[in-house]
C-alpha cells in the first residue's frame, strides 16, 4: 500500500489513512504512528519518555509485572490487557495515560511534519489497542500545544536543543516543578532527557522550559541528535496522570466513548 507516503506531510498522509480506514505504521522522521481502522491506537518518539517509563516509574505499575505483561502478551499484541486484566492498573488510569503518552509523541512527530517515510500495512503495536483516538484529534492537539509553547517562547529549539541554565539561575523562587526541572538543566541535557530524568510527561516539561527561557533563565546550547530516553527514579511530579491536562485527556476519553 503506496497511501501513507504518497502525500506531502505526515499530516496529509495519515488523513488519507484514515479515510482508507487504513491498519499498520506510519513511520516519520521524529515518530511512528500505529492505526487500526483508520484511527491511531499508539505513538512512539525517542523524544518523549512512552508509557512503559510513565506508569513504571510513577509506580503505577511494578516493573516486574510491566515486563511479565510483555512476555505473556507482547507477541498477542495484548500487553495493555494483560495489564488490566491481572489487576495491576485500573482501565481508566491505563487510558488516561496511554493518552497523555500518544499526545506527547504526537506532537514530536508532527513538530515538523515533514514526508513519512513509509507505511507498513497490518504492522500492529505490541502494547495493543487501548484507546483509539481520530486522526484529526490528533493533530488538532498536536498543533494547539505547538501554538501555546509558541505564546510561552517562540523558540522550537528549546524542544530539541541540550539545554543550559543562565548565569545566577536558581531554583529557590520558582514552582516546585519548575525548580525541579531547572535543577536538571546542565549544558547537555535536552527536554527529553529531563523528562526522562524525572519521569514526567514531556509536553509538561517544554511548557516549563519555556517559560524558564522567556524569564531568561535557561538558553540553548549547540543542537544535537537526542537520544532515546534513558530511565528515570521516582516521579517527583506525582503519579503520571497528575498534571494540567488530566481534564483534558479525561475529556478526550469521554468524548471518543460517546461517538
Amino acid at each position: 500500500m503506496t497511501t501513507g507516503t504518497a502525500h506531502g506531510t505526515t499530516s496529509a498522509s495519515l488523513a488519507a489513512l484514515a479515510a482508507d480506514r487504513a491498519t499498520g505504521a506510519l513511520s516519520g522522521e521524529r515518530g511512528v504512528f500505529y492505526l487500526v481502522s483508520g484511527r491511531i491506537v499508539h505513538v512512539e518518539s525517542a523524544l518523549t519518555p512512552g508509557l512503559r517509563a510513565l506508569l513504571t516509574h510513577s509506580g503505577a505499575v511494578a516493573a516486574d509485572g510491566w515486563w511479565e505483561a510483555v512476555a505473556r502478551d507482547g507477541a498477542r499484541h495484548r500487553v495493555g490487557h494483560r495489564l488490566v486484566d491481572s489487576g495491576r492498573v485500573s482501565a481508566g488510569a491505563l487510558e488516561v495515560c496511554h493518552l497523555g503518552a500518544l499526545f506527547d509523541a504526537a506532537y514530536f512527530a508532527l513538530a515538523h511534519d515533514t514526508r513519512p517515510h513509509r507505511f507498513r500495512p497490518g504492522a500492529a503495536h505490541w502494547l495493543g489497542t487501548v484507546r483509539s483516538v481520530p486522526v484529526d484529534a490528533v493533530v488538532r492537539e498536536s498543533r494547539r500545544r505547538r501554538t501555546l509553547l509558541e505564546r510561552i517562547w517562540p523558540d522550537p529549539a528549546v524542544d530539541v536543543a541540550p539545554l543550559a541554565r543562565a548565569p545566577g539561575a536558581g531554583a529557590a523562587e520558582l514552582p516546585v516543578r519548575r525548580g525541579r526541572i531547572l535543577e536538571q538543566v546542565d549544558g547537555v541535557r535536552t527536554a527529553a532527557d529531563i523528562a526522562a530524568a524525572l519521569a514526567c510527561r514531556t509536553y509538561h516539561t517544554l511548557v516549563e522550559l519555556r517559560r524558564l527561557a522567556a524569564g531568561g533563565l535557561v538558553t540553548t546550547a549547540s543542537p544535537r541528535p537526542a537520544p532515546p530516553p534513558a530511565p528515570g527514579g521516582p516521579d517527583p511530579c506525582g503519579t503520571a496522570w497528575d498534571d494540567p491536562d488530566t481534564a483534558l485527556l479525561r475529556r478526550l476519553r469521554d468524548a471518543l466513548e460517546a461517538l
